[in-house]
């Protein structure tokens, strides 16, 4: 096994590539008028799905448009995955087994500052309302969930990794698998 290490790694970094072709995250709506729900798809440079009727019920209650342009990072976040994969089949091929572990660990942060940066959308989307909203009810934020399923007055809201999201899981968890199975003396 430790002579497939190197193949493992890029095989794990090139699956992380998956992303330009899957949606990372998915958030859902069910709701008496949306017996079947709406759902967004958040890519790694765009956002698709009901996103209209998102708007319409999110101007009710006060909350600005979801729109490409209202998350920054989707215009760079490409670019931050096309740089670790080229680092990562540059370590996967050429490192050394603290590379390969510092290339994970460099990932995990990434991918820890990303939740949180989309916490905070979530937070800021949810809590900063317009004051002159059509639907005022006291002390009522309207974040979706993190991670999980939450009540929102007459709405179910789920929020979970779609495919995308998982399979960078997975590609993190394989490329940690060839850092342990990387021979320390193998370049």
């Amino acid at each position: 096994m430790k002579k497939y290490a190197s193949a493992l790694m890029v095989f794990a970094v090139l699956s992380m590539g998956l992303l330009f072709v899957l949606p990372m995250w998915k958030i859902t709506l069910l709701a008496p008028q949306y017996p079947t729900g709406i759902s967004i798809n958040i890519w790694i440079n765009d956002i698709s799905g009901d996103i209209s009727n998102f708007n319409i019920m999110n101007h009710y209650v006060g909350m600005r448009k979801i729109t490409t342009d209202g998350f920054p990072e989707l215009a760079y976040m490409q670019y931050i995955l096309i740089g670790m994969i080229i680092l990562g089949l540059v370590t996967g091929i050429f490192g050394k087994k603290k590379h390969y572990w510092m290339w994970v660990f460099l990932m995990v942060f990434l991918g820890i500052i990303g939740l949180y940066d989309f916490y905070r959308w979530e937070y800021n989307y949810g809590h900063n309302l317009d004051p002159f909203a059509a639907i005022k009810v006291p002390g009522m934020a309207y974040q979706p969930p993190f991670f999980g399923r939450k009540e929102l007055l007459n709405f179910i809201a789920y929020s979970y990794p779609a495919v995308g999201g998982y399979f960078v899981g997975i590609s993190i968890f394989i490329a940690a698998m060839a850092a342990y199975f990387k021979h320390p003396e193998q370049a």
